[in-house]
Order: C-alpha cells, then sequence, then structure tokens
C-alpha cells in the first residue's frame, strides 16, 4: 500500500520526520518497503499483512498514526445534497447470490460532465502510481485510496433495463472487460449483469460495454462487498487482478460501504455537477452484531512481562475503536475489560488478540529485554513422539524424507487407489497445472519423486514422506468412479495420515524395514501379512499388512505397467501404512529385557509343502511352537520347486532358526526336541514335511 505524504496530513497532524514515522510504523506492524519524492509529494510504500485491510485506504494509516502520536483524526464529511426523482424510480436491483455478495448499493447521478480530473486529484492518483483517465473513474479511485472501499461507476444510460442483477455465470458465458480483453466465465461466477449481459465481474473488474467515457452524463454508483474466497477464485482462474479483486480477497468493512458511496458521490457532484437522486438502493444480508471480547488485565503481566496501568489498556483499545468501560477493569478479585470490536478491525476476536494491540501501541521497546515471562513446558502428543521414532528408524535404515504436493492429476489417481475405489475429491484452483484431484494416496506423489531422480541421474532414491491423504466420505465408495467430488461440496474429507515409502530395494528388504520399523514401535504388536493382487503392483510382490480385519498397510514391488505409466526407468517397491494404527500400537514405555548370559544354538529346517502354502504360516507355526527358546528365525533362500525330487505342486523352504535360554545353556537334546516339536506343528496345521 503506497500512501502520500500530503494525503495523510489531510487527516491527521504530522509534526515527525517520515524517517520518524516509518520507523515508528514498522515497529507497530506496518513495514517500510520504499519511500520516493514525487513532484512535493513523498510516496511511502507500506508492506499491510493480510489481516489488516482497514490499513489499504489512507483513513486507516492515518488512525494508526493518530492512535501512535495522540492527535485527533479528522474524517471527511459525505453528505451529498440531493434532488429529482428517488433512485428507486430510475434503477433497480436484484441480488441472486446473497452468498458471493451479501452487500449491494447503488446511487444514480445524472447530468454530470465527464472531463479532466482537477491538478490535485490527479497529482495525488500519480504519487501512488494510479493511471488518471477521468473525473468520474478517478474520483472512485481516489475513495478506494482513501477508505479502503473498492467501488465503480457503470454508464446509467447503456445498463439494458436500468437494472443490475447480481447472478453467478452460465457455463461458457462470455465478458468483455475494461481491458478490452474478452474472457470466458467458470459457471458460478459472480456477475454484475443488466437485464441483458455482465456488465462487470463481481470485485474483480468493471466492463467495457458500460464503462464512463466522454460522453456519459448518468452515472450508476456501485458500492458492494463480495465473498472474498469467490473474489480470489475469479481472480486466479482469469488472471485478472486489481487493486478492487485485491482489497475485496481480504475483507470489507461492512459499515464503511454506505460511507464510501455517498463520499464518492459528493465529490463527483463537486467535481463534475450533476445530480444526485434521494434515497439508495440496498440489498444486504442480516448483519451479525460482534460479540464482546473479554480482557482480563492480569493476562497482560503474564503473557507480556510487564505491568500496563488499566487506563493505559482502555485507551489504547478506545482510540483502536473498541467499544467498552472501565467499570469491570475495577474489581479487585477478577479486573477486565469488556469490549466490542470496531467493524474495520475484523481480526481482533480473542483476548489474545487484544493483547496484542496493547503490546504494538504501548511500544515493544517498552518490553524489558530481560522481562519475566512465565513459560511451561509443552507436551508433544503421542503422534508427535511416533513420528519421530519412525524419522530415527527410517533415517536409520537410509530413507531421506520427502515434502510433495497435496494434489495430483486425475489421470494419476486412477492408476494406483489401496484404499478407496471412489472417485476423488477436486479442487476449483489447481497447485499446479491440471493437478486438481486431492491425492488419495501419497506412493504416487514418492514415485514422481523417484521419476525426478532418475532424470537427474541420482543412483539412491531412498524415499519416505509422512502427509495426509483425503478420501471422500463415508458412503462414496459406493459411487464408484462415474463422477468426481467437489471437496467444499462434499463437506469435509476423510483425511488419513500415512508414512509412505519408495524404494529401489527389493520386496523382501523393503518388508524387513518395516518389520523393523513395528518391531521398534510396538515390539508386542501381531500383525499378518496377507498376498494382495492389484495391476499397479507385480503378481506374486504385493500383500497388505491386516491387524484382525482391518487393513492398515501395503506393500509391493512396482508392476512392469505401472513403472510405464509413470515414466520410471528402474525397479521400484513402495509401502504406504495408516500412521494412526501404527501409533495405537506403539508402547510408551520401553521395556528392557535383560539379554541371556548362555550360548545360542542353531538348526536348519528345510520342509517341503503345497505351494500355496505361504512363508507367513510357515513362519507364524514356528514362532507358536518354538515358544520362549526361539530368538529368531531367518529365511535362507528362494523357494525350490523341482516336480520330479518333490512331488507335483510342491515346494522346499529353507530357514535356520537361533535357539536360546535364559536360564541355562541348551544341550543338544534341548535343541533336537524344540526342531522335533516345530516340525510337528508344521506337518499338522500346514502339511510341511521335513526333507530328507
Amino acid at each position: 500500500m503506497i500512501v502520500s505524504w500530503n494525503w495523510l496530513q489531510e487527516y491527521v497532524e504530522l509534526g515527525m520526520s517520515v524517517a520518524e514515522l516509518t520507523d515508528r510504523l514498522t515497529l507497530t506492524g506496518l513495514n517500510l518497503e520504499g519511500v520516493a519524492h514525487v513532484g512535493d509529494d513523498v510516496a511511502i510504500d507500506l508492506e499491510v499483512t493480510s489481516n489488516r485491510p482497514d490499513c489499504l485506504g489512507h483513513l486507516g494509516v492515518a488512525r494508526e498514526i493518530a492512535v501512535l502520536w495522540q492527535q485527533p483524526l479528522r474524517e471527511p464529511t459525505a453528505t451529498p445534497a440531493t434532488a429529482g426523482p428517488a433512485v428507486t424510480e430510475l434503477a433497480g436491483v436484484e441480488v441472486q447470490c446473497p452468498a458471493l455478495c451479501p452487500h449491494y448499493t447503488a446511487r444514480v447521478l445524472r447530468g454530470i460532465k465527464v472531463g479532466p480530473s482537477p491538478a490535485w486529484l490527479a497529482d495525488r492518483l500519480r504519487t501512488l502510481g494510479i493511471a488518471v483517465i477521468n473525473n468520474v473513474v478517478d474520483i472512485s479511485n481516489y475513495v478506494m485510496l482513501e477508505c479502503g472501499q473498492p467501488l465503480h461507476a457503470f454508464d446509467y444510460q447503456k445498463l439494458a433495463g436500468h437494472k443490475i442483477v447480481v447472478r453467478q455465470s452460465r457455463d461458457g458465458e462470455k465478458f468483455l472487460a475494461i481491458n478490452h480483453q474478452e474472457y470466458e466465465l467458470p459457471a458460478g461466477t459472480c456477475v454484475i449483469a443488466d437485464t441483458e449481459q455482465a456488465v462487470a465481474l463481481g470485485g474483480v473488474m468493471g466492463g467495457a460495454h458500460t464503462e464512463v467515457s466522454p460522453d456519459t452524463t448518468d452515472v450508476l454508483m456501485e458500492a458492494a462487498s463480495f465473498a472474498p474466497l469467490a473474489v480470489r477464485n475469479t481472480a486466479r482462474q482469469l488472471q485478472l487482478h486489481s487493486d478492487s479483486s485485491y482489497r475485496f480477497e481480504r475483507g470489507m468493512d461492512p459499515e464503511r460501504i454506505e460511507w464510501a458511496s455517498r463520499r464518492c458521490c459528493a465529490l463527483i457532484l463537486e467535481l463534475a455537477g450533476g445530480k444526485l437522486a434521494p434515497g439508495v438502493i440496498r440489498c444486504a444480508s442480516p448483519t451479525v452484531p460482534r460479540p464482546t471480547v473479554r480482557l482480563r488485565l492480569s493476562q497482560l503481566p503474564r503473557i507480556l512481562g510487564i505491568e500496563v496501568p488499566p487506563q493505559r489498556v482502555h485507551k489504547i483499545l478506545t482510540d483502536l475503536g473498541c467499544r467498552g468501560d472501565l467499570s469491570s477493569a475495577a474489581q479487585p478479585d477478577a479486573p477486565c475489560l469488556h469490549l466490542i470490536p470496531p467493524s474495520w478491525r475484523a481480526d481482533l476476536t480473542r483476548e489474545i488478540d487484544l493483547i496484542e494491540e496493547v503490546a504494538r501501541i504501548h511500544g515493544y521497546e517498552q518490553i524489558p529485554e530481560d522481562a519475566s515471562v512465565k513459560m511451561v513446558a509443552s507436551q508433544p502428543s503421542r503422534e508427535d513422539r511416533v513420528v519421530e521414532q519412525v524419522q530415527a528408524v527410517l533415517v536409520a535404515a537410509g530413507f531421506d524424507e520427502a515434502m510433495t504436493l497435496s494434489a495430483v492429476e486425475q489421470d494419476w489417481v486412477q492408476k494406483f487407489q489401496p484404499w478407496t475405489q471412489a472417485p476423488p475429491l477436486t479442487v476449483s484452483t489447481p497447485l499446479l497445472r491440471r493437478a486438481n484431484c486431492l491425492r488419495q494416496t501419497l506412493v504416487l506423489s514418492l514415485l514422481e519423486a523417484r521419476r525426478n531422480n532418475e532424470k537427474l541421474l541420482n543412483r539412491t532414491i531412498e524415499l519416505f514422506e509422512i502427509a495426509s491423504i483425503y478420501l471422500p466420505a463415508s458412503g462414496s465408495e459406493q459411487e464408484g468412479k462415474g463422477s468426481q467430488h467437489n471437496a467444499s461440496e462434499a463437506g469435509l474429507p476423510d483425511q488419513r495420515r500415512m508414512l509412505t515409502l519408495s524404494s529401489g530395494r527389493s520386496f523382501a528388504d523393503v518388508k524387513g524395514v518395516l518389520e523393523t520399523l513395528v518391531r521398534t514401535l510396538a515390539p508386542a504388536a501381531t500383525w499378518t501379512a496377507v498376498a494382495w493382487e492389484d495391476r499397479f503392483l507385480a503378481a506374486g510382490r504385493a500383500c497388505q499388512f491386516k491387524l484382525g480385519e482391518r487393513v492398515w498397510g501395503v506393500l509391493g514391488e512396482v508392476s512392469p505397467w505401472g513403472l510405464d505409466s509413470l515414466g520410471l526407468r528402474g525397479a521400484a517397491t513402495v509401502a504406504e501404512l495408516d500412521l494412526a494404527a501404527l501409533t495405537a500400537l506403539a508402547v510408551d514405555v520401553r521395556q528392557a529385557q535383560v539379554m541371556s548370559v548362555f550360548p545360542p544354538m542353531r538348526r536348519d529346517l528345510n520342509i517341503v509343502v503345497d505351494q500355496q502354502v505361504s512363508w507367513v504360516e510357515v513362519e507364524r507355526v514356528v514362532r507358536q511352537a518354538g515358544d520362549s527358546l526361539l530368538e529368531s528365525i531367518q529365511f535362507q533362500d528362494d523357494a525350490y520347486r523341482d516336480a520330479d525330487q518333490l512331488g507335483a505342486g510342491k515346494k522346499s523352504l529353507l530357514f535356520s532358526l537361533q535357539l536360546r535360554s535364559q536360564t541355562s545353556t541348551l544341550t543338544n537334546e534341548q535343541a533336537d526336541a524344540c526342531r522335533d516339536s516345530m516340525v510337528a506343528a508344521l506337518e499338522r496345521e500346514v502339511g510341511g514335511q521335513l526333507r530328507s
């Protein structure tokens, strides 16, 4: 926001230097971007944060100066004279989409003379870098820069039916803007129309058809408010940003709309002549009174570390526009203030907001560096502790943490959907070109990162990510893939936090990493791996992890089709786990176990089983039969298949056992007995035979 030194002096006394002014404004939140001398004026460029739209006009900045230097604020009057027939006899307004335009006002001026602006007005606009056009348009810009409320003037005679209709655009509707470029409007865009066509984009830009020209004699003056999100989406989709959209995106003061309309009309009557029709056409949604904010005076020393007198606190907040009294501040047991923030400060909603206002106006420099502020150590959540452990294990296993975007392209979503077959939620404004779908898995995002690393010839690409996926709300899975869901229409999505890995290692290696992870977090957890088939993953190299009947993770090597569809050059293995399930399994307090001082004994087993028997089943039976003596089991080699030696439909599994007792040295007889019990259990439960 660029402000003029000469202009500010109309509203507040500037008895300080430019340097002193900018230094103090910087300390209170309006950072200095630069200072430039323009003629006999000084242009001061201030950075205005998004929560302070009230400072996007000279009056707002002047109010800050008046509070800081304890000067009166001189606000100009806005009482234009009226004459002729009432405005309701000349024009009409219909708002069909109050959610997009909650407040619309219109006034009509007749018999004006459009011409050049006077020198003082033109000079002020040029100081701020605003183009000078004609007196009517320049006045509307002047008032916007004065109070922050955008306005727009329509050529009244060019409005079909002399009526304003605020509606949503139709699919494929065209609009010719005042920059004389034609735009195709997305359906649902807020437009200002007459009875025939769109004549302006709500909150963004006016149209060429009704722009004020030297031939204009009558104007309809618009002052309105528009939904910030709708304005932001329209400006981004059409790449059509303006001073108006910049302000509407940040929210407007609902009580300033009427004043700005009257102020603009008064200046037009003064500089362009004409007559203002009595009255105003207003279409406004009911306003909700601002709630009272309770400020406990005891919180100021607790948070700021210094005492601020109650009278000083009250004066600062009332000077800023808050309404309240000191009656409750005199209570000895719990002194507090009950204040209603002003309409132009939508950011003041909580007690801490008022405390921050007191601190910045009282002066941060008033707080000593050694001020005593009580600190309370924060307690990390259970999930935070689990995440830290997950990160430590995976980094130790050679993985690097990645961060990817939450949106992906539509055709990518359908390649791999491990958690739902429902169509994805979509966003109205893509984060990247065509990336308009909220992801349903992190796998594809990590594989895209893998592809980018392959292009850079990076050899080791071991990645993991902890982030959210977004599934349609319950019930969407049964709807199939026939339609997409808009995130804003479908309500809150089923948001789940996932842990996902992408590796160049084999299926068995990554499974080992996951087993290490679970063993570290939850040593007593029991979970099973079940064979799973998906076109994206290689046959026989994919599984689901289950806790009871609940699927909490997937693992698999990417199939040749999956590699080709994503443009990957080398083999890849992926895994994804539900972090909530992992958090529920995790043990907060680690249990120490005394290591045995006795030596271990090893035994090798070569078991012949049917082809359909999985290693998971064999491992489960062996662990149960080995009981406390079994310390570890290790699969030694790939399954051996030979119909002549083993028989049709048979395979042999070779694995090693490590046995150890906690109380004594094992004898050969004890080790053999333990092994024999495992063989018997395998024969009984999975039909396994010891290979001779």
